[in-house]
């Protein structure tokens, strides 16, 4: 069905315009869109990774929340900016700009409906900067709209508890949390006997830079990794992917509950 993992009574695009209408607290009303990307993600998980947890992790939170908290996901907008995976055959990539047009005129939309409260769920890595910035260029367009640039990880959860500590250094991408979290989400998609181990490669030890630190240096994956993998594939499992999505979802729990009390 179109509403995917999404409950369908929290679905937004099931609704009709008369019931947006006159719905009631509108402005407490939590609208969530989910955000993700179509990029390689190696030779063992599909292109539709980072969308699939947006959609996946966000479907069991709605789920789990109680129903006096209203609170509705979009359509989940699975094209990202991706071009750090370009040479990589099915990646698909728009630039930052289309992107941020995407999300602002969404956003004016939502807004124009009588909503105040916005949260963009960002799962893909090369976005959350752009996240951020069309955030604040709302912001200061419209004072009385809030809106919330979260990446899905960033909320309380378990996943580096079940890590090693070189994949929790890393396992940035396609490794053992995203394949195991696919494990849990859409197995049947998930090509274990292809499975590698494959860390970023040509840096520096010891060195101040990095990919994702407090200082980060530009990027490609070609660069860093043969396979597009950067993380170790190989130990993920369904068991740590159950785990991790339950504890995921119920961060996103208390986060929409943040949202809806601020």
């Amino acid at each position: 069905m179109i509403h995917g993992f999404i409950p369908p009574h929290r679905f937004f695009a099931y609704l009709t315009w008369q019931e947006i209408e006159k719905m009631s607290n509108k402005e407490n009303t939590v609208i969530i869109q989910p955000i993700g990307a179509i990029e390689q993600h190696g030779y063992h998980l599909p292109l539709v990774v980072d969308s699939a947890i947006s959609e996946g992790v966000l479907g069991k939170a709605l789920a789990l929340l109680s129903d006096k908290i209203p609170a509705f996901a979009l359509p989940t907008l699975y094209y990202g900016k991706s071009n750090e995976h370009d040479g990589f055959a099915g990646t698909i990539t728009i630039s930052s700009q289309t992107l941020y047009t995407l999300i602002l005129e969404m956003a004016e939309s939502i807004y124009k409906a009588g909503f105040r409260k916005i949260v963009l769920m960002n799962s893909h890595g090369g976005q959350p900067q752009v996240m951020e910035i069309v955030a604040r260029d709302l912001h200061q367009k419209f004072p009385d709209l809030d809106v919330f640039p979260f990446f899905t990880w960033r909320v309380p959860n378990i996943t580096n508890e079940l890590l090693t500590e070189e994949e929790q250094e890393w396992g940035i991408h396609a490794g053992d949390a995203e394949t195991s979290l696919m494990l849990a989400l859409l197995p049947q998609q998930v090509k274990m006997d292809l499975a590698v181990k494959e860390y970023p490669r040509n840096l520096a030890p010891n060195s101040l830079l990095s990919m994702e630190g407090k200082l980060p240096f530009a990027w490609l994956t070609k660069e860093l990794s043969d396979s597009g993998v950067m993380g170790d594939a190989t130990s993920a499992t369904k068991e740590k992917g159950d785990r991790i999505l339950a504890s995921l979802a119920q961060g996103w729990v208390r986060v929409i509950e943040d949202v809806y009390n601020f």
